[in-house]
């Protein structure tokens, strides 16, 4: 009787964490097909799910971090979603591969011509962006979410200073270590397999020196046997010669 009351309490207590733990989980991400590099170009995906059972999502609102301005920004066509880029002025012009750049994508908005996310289902919405900054850790996205009923989620909560994640958490895109970094180890590699190939070519070379004085010494030997024996048939003849 006892166990199975123990074993009712912690069933209950299970059920209870997963349902609280759910709906914190679902929420509006972004992240990089292989790696955003600091200072490169990156393809992102912005994963948004369906959190209701009621409604579909019909609209989805990015807005662009203002203090790291992004030049280049290029959805992917999605079947089903009308798209639309915004751009701003910048207080600041930005210098990209030797250009004045004086406005920015400030928001990208991905709006259903269709059924659009259904209750169940998630939808990813591509963008291809650049040049990343050379000088942050992070980017920082605020998103929208709208709902066939009129419903707006907000999901602008940037991230906690001690790790903690809020109610309604924006989108981050973690970056990494410049690219150069990759192109460094790969001049490495290079270098390193230009060097074994020197030493193969050394050691061929080495081989085929050795095997040309083996070939030289087996050809002097065949003639000294060559010339001994015709200077013993020589000795021979002359004795017989002699002998007569």
């Amino acid at each position: 009787m006892n166990v199975s009351r123990i074993a009712l309490a912690g069933g209950i207590a299970a059920s209870t964490v997963l349902l609280l733990a759910g709906p914190a989980a679902a929420h509006v991400t972004v992240q990089p097909q292989g790696e955003a590099a600091k200072g490169g170009y990156a393809t992102v995906n912005f994963k948004v799910p369906n959190e209701r059972d009621n409604a579909s999502t019909v609209k989805l609102e990015v807005s662009f971090p203002t203090d790291h301005p992004l030049a280049s920004v290029s959805p992917q066509p999605l079947a089903g979603w009308k798209i639309e880029v915004t751009k701003s002025k910048l207080d600041t012009p930005l210098e990209v591969h030797g250009k004045k750049i004086d406005e920015a994508v400030s928001k990208v908005t991905w709006t259903s011509d269709g059924k659009g996310i259904e209750p169940g289902f998630f939808q990813q919405f591509p963008l291809s962006v650049g040049q990343l900054p050379e000088d942050s850790d992070q980017l920082v996205f605020k998103a929208l979410q709208t709902y066939s009923n009129k419903e707006v989620v907000r999901w602008i909560e940037e991230p906690a200073a001690n790790g903690e994640e809020p109610d309604s958490p924006a989108p981050v895109l973690k970056l990494t270590a410049a690219a150069d970094d990759a192109h460094g180890a790969a001049d490495a590699d290079a270098k390193g397999g230009e060097a074994e190939q020197a030493k193969d070519t050394t050691a061929a070379a080495e081989d085929t020196s050795s095997n040309s004085s083996d070939t030289t010494a087996r050809v002097l030997g065949v003639v000294g046997i060559v010339v001994g024996v015709a200077g013993v048939a020589f000795g021979v003849l002359t004795g017989r010669r002699r002998t007569a």
